[in-house]
């Protein structure tokens, strides 16, 4: 799984991102939480990635506001198989 780095008292983490033919998913912090995003649109937010990732591929999250099924998509429902951008 991806890495934790703490700065300053403060813990930074990287994020989950995979490429498809309908554009970009994501797994990212936010708040003490994760949310899933479908390019910078918010489809909802876990108390884990692997919870996110589940909802995700499942088809239990909110849909991109153009309407298409992500669960339909063909993402792998592996956080291993995304790519995993380190903080910054």
């Amino acid at each position: 799984m991806g890495s934790f780095e703490v700065t300053g008292g403060l813990t930074m983490a990287g994020y989950w991102r995979h490429g498809t033919r309908r554009g970009v998913f994501s797994i990212r912090p936010s708040n003490g939480r994760w949310a899933v995003f479908f390019e910078d649109e918010n489809l909802g937010t876990y108390h884990s990635p692997e919870s996110a990732l589940d909802d995700l591929v499942g088809g239990h999250t909110f849909w991109p506001s153009d309407g298409f099924d992500p669960s339909e998509v063909g993402l792998p429902d592996e956080l291993s198989e995304w790519e995993f951008v380190p903080p910054r």
